[in-house]
């Protein structure tokens, strides 16, 4: 186990934001993870898992630990059920891909989400109506102070909605090591009804998709709407969709009737907050080196050297202008680091 000094963190983040670590290691194990816990003299932690979820907006004055654990096994598995434990630093989608391999059925809606499994509990991912969640079992975790693991139960990750208990009460105490999930191995549960899964199966002439199907379908409509953060620096979507109650989603259809909206509960609407985005005038938009997708309004992206401040700009603009139109607060989806 290695400390490095004065790291470019720019092929460690999606966005490609050219910061540097003061200090750097690579932790590959949880033996290299109690050491790098111990160390004395070194300033604050800083936890890096794949570098998806986050835009970072100035050097970082810490010890950076990238969280690199590698491994996916069968705990178990029966005629119906098969529980898989997947080490933090394994790659999401490629992870997905192994499941389906398998016909493990669950995670086929999540298909082609940047970043790795350590960190997906922490902001619940989510995408075409499934979310983390639904088919999570446990996580283990280190606790920082004391360096020892726990498992954390669904109950006990206290979910929301792009939220848990580890980026609330649990924030900065623990480092996520693995997580486990519960899928199915027949009768697979299909989830098609959001967003444009159904019409990407009816072009494709399936009429009676297996999970192998449903995921190139959210692969391929996630390529025609988001660029590769290999190729243009993005952290995917950068706003979460705002929910609003009763009164305030009548006050808006009244003014927006054509407004795409999602039925929550009979109290709560979810509104799109990529619409909100576009009818504002931003998709598109270019101001530098950041800009908003030319194919999605939620996506932020770094053309090339823009710079953390310059996408918090951005992004500050955007929900000023959402608010100012529309009465509707959104927030953002990405950590940013400050």
């Amino acid at each position: 186990m290695d400390i490095q000094e004065d790291i470019s963190l720019k092929k460690y983040n999606t966005f490609g934001i050219d910061a540097k670590a003061k200090f750097f290691c690579e932790i590959n194990s949880i033996a290299d993870l109690k050491k790098a816990l111990s160390l004395q003299g070194y300033p604050t932690l800083f936890i890096l898992g794949g570098g998806s979820n986050m835009l970072i907006t100035k050097d970082l004055e810490n010890l950076v630990l990238h969280i690199n654990l590698k491994g996916i096994e069968v705990v178990s598995e029966n005629k119906d059920v098969a529980i898989i434990k997947v080490s933090a630093g394994e790659n999401w989608h490629n992870m997905v891909l192994w499941t389906l391999d398998r016909d493990y059925g669950g995670l086929e809606n999540l298909s082609l989400i940047p970043g790795n499994t350590g960190t997906a509990p922490i902001q619940n991912i989510g995408a075409y109506g499934v979310e983390l969640k639904d088919t999570f079992l446990s996580c283990d975790a280190m606790e920082i102070a004391t360096r020892e693991l726990k498992t954390f139960t669904k109950e006990e990750c206290q979910f929301g909605y792009r939220d848990s208990y580890f980026k609330n009460e649990g924030l900065g105490k623990y480092i996520i090591t693995s997580v486990s999930f519960k899928l199915t191995k027949r009768n697979h549960k299909l989830n098609v009804d959001y967003g444009a899964i159904i019409s990407e199966l009816q072009n494709n002439g399936i009429g009676n998709p297996s999970i192998k199907e449903v995921s190139n379908a959210v692969i391929s409509i996630r390529k025609s709407k988001l660029p590769d953060p290999k190729e243009l620096g993005n952290s995917g979507s950068f706003f979460k969709n705002p929910v609003v109650d009763k009164q305030q989603f009548d006050n808006f259809t009244k003014l927006n009737p054509t407004a795409p909206f999602y039925k929550v509960s009979e109290n709560e609407f979810k509104i799109p907050a990529g619409w909100l985005i576009e009818q504002c005038g931003y998709k598109g938009k270019r101001f530098g080196d950041a800009g908003v997708h030319k194919n999605q309004a939620l996506v932020l992206v770094n053309y090339g050297n823009a710079s953390g401040a310059e996408i918090i700009e951005l992004a500050e603009n955007i929900i000023d202008s959402v608010s100012q139109r529309f009465g509707i607060m959104i927030s953002p989806e990405v950590n940013i680091i400050k």
